[in-house]
């Protein structure tokens, strides 16, 4: 571990997370130390049941440490009120899901518009935030197009775009690849390189593909709820 913490985006400090299952205890982590800087894209890579998932949450503050710490922004979360935690989640990280998690009635422009509504901004910002967003994905063409009208690649472009809109510092990306050909994911790695270097965002991403290893600045190999191999 570093000993200055402040530039970190994102740490976790020796968290654990266990959950019971009838009268048996599953450790999903154990121990975890963890961190990312500004303008970072880090990888998780490990195999199903890793441990992946639940760190992501937990960093995301969705889930919660059975002990250790976690730092957002240099903050605990462990010490924020829900509404406080809903703030950050709303401004400050953005979410991409393996399965788009789209409304499938919206347009992608609408689907991307979406967290500048929540967060109040104004129609002809809003505009203009959301054109350079699906410019940046490269899906200008298909702004009035609703997700069933759209491949896979490019709904998860579309959720892409809606992760940085609001020009978050952290954008957690949970097996953004995991439904897409293995062409495709490439791509959309490749794509969140851009995102890293274009927006100065953080991203986080979990992953089983190798691949990523080729766009990321750092890879965490998780196994058994551990980290056995990253900085």
């Amino acid at each position: 571990m570093p000993e200055n913490m402040d530039q970190h985006i994102v740490r976790s400090v020796g968290v654990t997370r266990v959950y019971r299952v009838g009268q048996v205890e599953v450790h999903a982590l154990r121990g975890v130390d963890f961190w990312a800087k500004q303008g970072e894209y880090v990888a998780l890579m490990g195999r199903s049941g890793s441990g992946k998932t639940t760190l992501m949450n937990i960093i995301g503050g969705l889930d919660h440490p059975t002990s250790g710490q976690v730092f957002l922004y240099g903050k605990d979360i462990s010490r924020l009120s829900d509404r406080e935690l809903t703030e950050i989640r709303r401004h400050r990280i953005g979410f991409v899901f393996q399965s788009f998690a789209l409304m499938p009635t919206m347009s992608a422009y609408e689907n991307v518009e979406i967290p500048l509504r929540l967060i109040g901004m104004g129609h002809r910002e809003r505009r203009q935030r959301v054109m350079e967003c699906l410019e940046l994905v490269g899906l200008t063409r298909w702004a009035k197009h609703r997700p069933q009208e759209l491949s896979g690649g490019q709904q998860q472009r579309v959720a892409i775009a809606r992760a940085i809109v609001t020009r978050p510092g952290l954008i957690l990306a949970d097996e953004p690849t995991g439904e897409l050909d293995s062409a495709t994911g490439r791509s959309i790695m490749e794509l969140f390189r851009d995102v890293v270097d274009q927006e100065g965002i953080t991203v986080v991403m979990s992953s089983h593909d190798p691949t990523v290893e080729e766009f990321a600045d750092f890879v965490y190999h998780l196994a058994d709820g551990q980290i056995v191999n990253g900085r």
